[in-house]
């Protein structure tokens, strides 16, 4: 059922279980012993791994065979099962629904989830014809399908499972979603910066109140799917009320998921929108990877390193853990002499930036000097760190503007400084380091993102909104447009794991992206910015800069 990322699915949707051919094949007729317990199956469609624990293969006439990962059925009809369109190549949904939807029943098909991509004019499956298509490549009527999907030799234990897993795909219930609203919330952590969390909550109300003051007019209207001669279905449009929770967390952080999901429980929504967050986002991304709920693009400046193996929760970038990696990168190619140092301040992200060097460049032999200063240290004892810094040093400094201000008047020999946290090209950086100085950028330069900036900034001047946290601000209105543009193209489908793909989809097609140059998505991908690149300072004083060198992926 799937054998390649989507990303290069070119050739996917005539791989597709309800495309056929037109020469016949010989068919085998099984009957799959019945099971409940779909967990097998979801191994098997998600990570392509047999109940035995032996991997799947996928077999196609005259290409090599594939296994495990690279068999599993995910990789082309998504984790929803509802699968996709891209340009001309349409995989349609492979749910129970959708597999074993009789064509004539035409209330059937109005109760379903309307998706462009669905054919529901063809012969239904049963079970015995679903398990000859997937062993055989065979439609509903005994026809080949294209050669383009794999034949799969599964035994009818294997079988049975996958045929259950496709059936518990269809959601039964959808948590915040009814015919006159859609439900979000917003999370706050208590050791959020109050200032960011003013400004992103003051954002997300007035996009709410904005979305909610358009006229909603519901009528009738006729979709039809793409397949030629489907059936047309006819729907009623509802304009919906955003209905925002705001979430805001008490305690030890040994607490917050249960916190969770104990709004989740009385305050049921479809989605967890943006939010204002200190250093610790682990029980969030639990609660969000745990309960299935889609968490999209929270203000992080430390998001988990290790976010790709999420599938709910989608970020901006990786923050400070990527410019770690940049600094590595940087290092390798450079060959700069004598020790590494990195520093930050106690009790900020900084330390996740510093610990991530130390461990990358330890796996290349190299050691990272790591240096805390206190987290109620003074001025004078950053200055009396840095003297005791031998001057050789390269140093990579994670702090905040108020500490790069008092930097003192003893520049290293090369100093990477954390744009995420010294404010970029607004970094207090003292005129005699500037030269040795290389800032980490993971966002456009000024010029390069002034005329998408500027919309953000006239949205909130018409709005009266106060701009004490901009980049937090503008992120958040960012994430608040993607969710917008997507629920848009959901129609009716209100699915959980069918939001995120579609913004797997279509996020790299917006042309308003804020900060950022360029934002995209693919499945087992969850930072949409993911490189970054270094700049320097033009001026002794001010905050000119310009690049140095290309992007970077490290």
């Amino acid at each position: 059922m799937g054998m390649c990322s989507f990303n290069r699915c070119v050739v996917l949707l005539l791989a597709a279980l309800l495309v056929s051919t037109a020469h016949a094949a010989p068919t085998r007729r099984v009957r799959p012993k019945i099971s409940d317990d779909s967990a097998a199956g979801t191994v098997l469609y998600e990570q392509g791994v047999l109940e035995n624990g032996a991997p799947l293969v996928a077999l196609r006439a005259e290409a090599a065979a594939l296994s495990g990962a690279n068999a599993a059925c995910i990789n082309c009809h998504r984790k929803s099962g509802l699968g996709s369109i891209e340009a001309r190549n349409v995989i349609p949904p492979i749910t129970g629904r959708y597999l074993f939807h009789p064509p004539q029943d035409s209330e059937d098909a109005a109760r379903l989830p309307y998706l462009p991509n669905s054919r529901l004019d063809r012969e239904p499956y049963t079970r015995e014809t679903l398990a000859a298509a997937i062993r055989d490549g065979t439609d509903a009527t005994g026809k080949p399908l294209s050669y383009l999907m794999p034949r799969y030799d599964l035994g009818d234990a294997d079988m049975n499972a996958l045929i259950t897993h496709l059936v518990a795909l269809d959601p039964k219930r959808v948590p915040g979603v009814n015919n006159e609203e859609l439900h979000f919330a917003t999370i706050v952590t208590p050791d959020a910066d109050p200032v960011v969390r003013d400004g992103v909550l003051n954002v997300i109300r007035n996009f709410f109140d904005e979305k909610n003051a358009a006229p909603r007019v519901a009528g009738g209207q006729k979709m039809q799917t793409s397949a030629k001669g489907a059936q047309a279905k006819h729907m009623l449009k509802v304009g919906r009320l955003w209905v925002l929770h705001v979430w805001e967390l008490t305690g030890p952080a040994s607490t917050w998921q249960q916190q969770l999901k104990e709004r989740m429980a009385t305050e049921p929504v479809f989605a967890v929108i943006s939010g204002a967050y200190g250093g610790n986002y682990v029980p969030v991304r639990d609660f969000c990877e745990a309960e299935a709920v889609p968490c999209l693009f929270p203000n992080l400046d430390n998001a988990p390193v290790d976010g790709d193996r999420d599938f709910h929760t989608i970020y901006f970038s990786r923050g400070v853990g990527q410019e770690a990696d940049l600094v590595a990168h940087d290092l390798g190619e450079s060959n700069l002499p004598g020790p590494i140092v990195a520093l930050y301040r106690e009790g900020d992200v900084g330390e996740v930036a510093a610990r991530r060097l130390q461990a990358v460049m330890q796996e290349r032999g190299v050691t990272v000097q790591v240096r805390g200063l206190a987290a109620d240290a003074s001025p004078a004892a950053l200055r009396a760190m840095l003297v005791k810094v031998p001057s050789q040093s390269t140093l990579a400094l994670w702090l905040r503007p108020k500490d790069l201000a008092e930097l003192g008047s003893s520049p290293k020999r090369t100093v990477y400084v954390s744009g995420i946290m010294g404010d970029y090209e607004n970094a207090p950086i003292p005129a005699d380091w500037r030269a040795a100085t290389k800032l980490l950028y993971n966002v456009d330069l000024p010029e390069e993102r002034r005329v998408r900036l500027d919309y953000a900034h006239g949205w909130f001047r018409v709005r009266r909104i106060p701009e004490i946290a901009f980049r937090q601000q503008a992120d958040t209105m960012l994430a608040c447009g993607i969710l917008s543009e997507t629920v848009k193209h959901l129609i009716d489908a209100f699915i959980p794991d069918y939001l995120v793909e579609r913004i797997e989809d279509t996020l790299e097609h917006r042309v308003l992206t804020g900060y950022y140059a360029r934002l995209s998505l693919g499945p087992r991908q969850r930072y949409a910015v993911k490189g970054g690149y270094f700049a320097r300072f033009t001026d002794p004083a001010g905050s000119r800069v310009e690049r140095i060198g290309d992007w970077i992926y490290p």
